[in-house]
């Protein structure tokens, strides 16, 4: 496989970002970057980033979920962060994540997982949540979904109207030409910043370390058309028996959207009403957020984690 790996030397003296680099081979022998912070017996939690962002989005959650005794692990999605990243468009896709997710999850053995997962870090990991229900101890979906062909048709045009507009214009944005990291979280003009939320040089410099050319930035590229808009084959099956799986859980399982969020928002709804470890929880609605709620609402979250044990 044609893969392009980020030097090392792009990641020296990262804003916020002092932790040691660790790795584990998934796939075709491709290297999938990870923190692991916190003591290695404390409960796991992990920390799941979307698109087009990588762990550095994590910077101010580690610190207080470590403090608080948690082993911390924030997974690089392949194509993005320090892991690999395969130059091909069409190596990505909706399974090849599941599967390399999957695969990073058994090289750790990571069980009594709390799962943080926010955009694709839930689209992805929340499959495994359905799958593998005993390796998770409990779940915080924060402006995620999972896109079952059954249950995006039972959402009303109402419900859906916000995200569709949104997730076009981030269609259409994602094949810019000069597309960066750190313009789809800081800029007021992307689809994914609904709050007017401003990185400063250095945190935008972090954001866009990983991709130094156009070949490093395909997978960043390709994320907005795997969301399966249809029962189109083969994701739809693996995502309805996902969903079947979160039916029966009965896990704690916590929403926490944005005040100001629209891509996901019709799934926060979706998750209530369908998973029963969601039943009666004091669900979130983070204030003055807005995609990247990480950004803007660090300690609500760490604390939201810190809720469910």
């Amino acid at each position: 496989m044609d893969i392009e790996r980020t030097p090392d030397e792009r990641f020296d003296g990262l804003s916020g970002w002092p932790y040691e680099p660790r790795y584990a081979t998934v796939g075709d022998g491709l290297r999938m970057h990870y923190v692991d912070e916190g003591p290695p017996d404390g409960p796991v939690v992990v920390l799941a980033h979307g698109e087009p962002t990588w762990g550095y989005l994590y910077r101010k959650m580690i610190p207080g979920l470590v403090a608080s005794g948690r082993r911390v692990l924030v997974p690089d999605l392949i194509g993005f962060g320090r892991s690999d990243k395969p130059a091909d468009r069409a190596a990505y896709t909706y399974e090849s994540h599941v599967a390399w997710t999957g695969a990073w999850l058994d090289r750790l053995g990571l069980t009594d997982i709390t799962l943080f997962g926010q955009d694709w870090g839930g689209f992805v990991f929340l499959v495994h949540v359905g799958l593998t229900p005993d390796r998770f101890a409990g779940v915080v979906a924060a402006n995620t979904g999972l896109a079952a062909p059954e249950v995006v048709a039972a959402f009303t045009a109402e419900e859906f109207a916000p995200a569709a507009s949104a997730f076009l214009r981030w269609l259409e944005q994602s094949e810019s030409p000069g597309l960066t990291s750190s313009w789809a979280v800081g800029s007021p003009d992307s689809a994914l910043n609904q709050t007017a939320h401003v990185l400063t040089d250095e945190e935008a410099a972090a954001y866009d370390a990983p991709f130094p050319s156009e070949r490093h930035f395909v997978g960043a590229r390709q994320f907005p058309q795997l969301v399966p808009l249809d029962a189109t084959e083969p994701p739809a099956s693996m995502l309805n028996r996902a969903w079947a799986g979160l039916a029966d859980f009965e896990k704690p399982f916590l929403t926490a959207f944005a005040q100001h969020e629209d891509i996901t928002r019709a799934f926060e709804q979706a998750f209530q009403a369908r998973v029963p470890g969601a039943q009666g929880r004091n669900h979130l609605t983070i204030p003055g957020a807005g995609h990247f709620l990480q950004e803007q609402q660090p300690d609500l979250l760490v604390d939201a984690i810190l809720s469910l044990r």
